[in-house]
């Protein structure tokens, strides 16, 4: 009896140690913190998408954005929204000062909002506030909003001045909520000085914290996908491949292409915007325009490549309408600059000192193959079959020539009637 006891005292002293162990592993579960200020750009694009691709890896418990903007991109906006939303993380929004414009539409994408006293948030009508992108950003808003469980028409009249919410703004102004106002209307769940409180508020205050900030990666990521360095890119590696086309292969076009390729899908990789099929989709390009090279006439390697090169870049861009005007102006702007350089690069100085301008002309005393004019009107036998080419000789000279036609004999006299370069036509004489 006592035996059993024991047994059973074991049994449940394993269990609570496996409890206390499962309970401080949970504990050691990491709080990753994103501290978003500033522009709402892609630099912080890619420093979320960074962020939560090491929160996922590492099973953070939550995420914590810390957020003071005055707002910015709103394709930026949209993109840091989306990701937040399809996190499947705890996620939280401290709003350290203000949350407007594109910062609204993040706050919004948590689950969890908390306001520092004295912060504020809304005040996200567009610019230009044209009443397409106004119906647009109104969408967005009330989508978000409805879906983390706040009421979509405080957050359309964020957007929309004509609407208005009653007893915080009337119609005709912008809606901007207070800290109080923001947790009276439900959206701020709390009221909290620091990150501590916030921390503490949703137990959490005993888990290692993991910082991100903006970085030197971030920045060159942000700086490579503004629209104006993307085009020229683009450009770029489109002027590449139809000079190194032109040049059949020389290598240097094709290099500055594939470095500007280089350049291009690095910044994209970062902010989370391009995966492996863009890659490998402009990979396969290149490949099949190289094997184009070597199979002149064909077009059906340049079609293909030229296809799976635009596709990339498309899928790479957004996949929407700004993506097709930006890869036409890209290609008009690289087309005209080819045509440009093709009239004017061969009088160049530059380019005389990357090719040859000497030439082997006959007037310097270059000639191409032996002179036969001298033979025109001689007379001499066939050595072999002509049919219609054999061979005849010519006062001790074998000389290969052809007949006008028919098959002559050997040993039947024929003379040179025409000499065009080495190539020699005989007719038998008695005719």
């Amino acid at each position: 009896m006592r035996g059993a006891k024991q047994r059973w005292l074991i049994c449940i002293s394993v269990l609570l140690l496996l409890n206390v162990f499962s309970l401080a592993y949970a504990s050691k579960a990491p709080v990753v913190v994103i501290d978003i200020k500033g522009e709402i750009d892609d630099g912080q694009v890619a420093l979320v998408h960074k962020a939560l691709t090491e929160a996922k890896e590492k099973e953070a418990q939550a995420v914590l954005i810390e957020l003071d903007t005055f707002g910015g991109l709103v394709d930026a906006g949209t993109k840091i929204r989306d990701m937040i939303s399809e996190s499947p993380m705890l996620t939280i929004c401290y709003i350290k000062n203000r949350a407007w414009s594109a910062g609204a539409l993040i706050a919004l994408a948590h689950q969890k909002i908390v306001i520092a006293p004295g912060g504020s948030i809304g005040a996200a009508e567009p610019i230009p506030a044209t009443e397409k992108t106004i119906a647009a950003l109104k969408a967005e808003f009330a989508a978000t909003a409805n879906k983390t469980g706040r009421n979509p028409a405080v957050a359309q009249a964020m957007v929309d001045k004509t609407q208005g919410l009653p007893g915080y703004a009337d119609p005709g102004q912008i809606l901007a909520l207070t800290d109080y106002q923001a947790l009276k209307v439900g959206y701020a769940d709390l009221i909290a000085a620091s990150r501590s409180e916030v921390l503490t508020s949703y137990d959490l205050a005993d888990a290692a914290v993991l910082e991100y900030s903006l970085g030197w990666q971030e920045k060159l990521a942000a700086w490579l996908s503004s629209s104006l360095v993307k085009s020229a890119l683009i450009t770029i590696i489109f002027l590449g491949i139809m000079a190194e086309i032109k040049t059949a292969g020389t290598g240097i076009a094709g290099g500055i292409a594939i470095l500007a390729a280089l350049l291009f899908f690095v910044s994209q990789w970062i902010t989370g915007l391009a995966g492996w099929m863009e890659i490998l989709l402009f990979s396969g390009g290149v490949i099949a325009l190289i094997a184009e090279l070597y199979s002149p006439g064909v077009g059906l390697f340049g079609a293909i490549g030229t296809l799976m090169i635009l596709g990339s870049f498309f899928l790479t861009l957004g996949a929407d309408a700004m993506a097709l005007n930006l890869l036409a102006a890209s290609l008009v702007v690289a087309i005209l600059v080819f045509l440009l350089l093709l009239k004017k690069l061969p009088s160049s100085r530059v380019w005389s000192k990357f090719v040859l301008t000497n030439a082997a002309t006959a007037g310097t005393g270059y000639v191409s193959s032996e002179d036969y004019v001298s033979y025109m009107g001689r007379t001499g036998m066939t050595l072999t079959l002509l049919r219609p080419s054999g061979v005849a000789e010519f006062d001790g000279v074998h000389l290969n020539v052809v007949s006008e036609g028919e098959y002559v004999v050997p040993g039947i006299p024929v003379r040179v009637v025409a000499v065009n370069g080495n190539r020699i036509v005989v007719r038998t004489v008695n005719k």
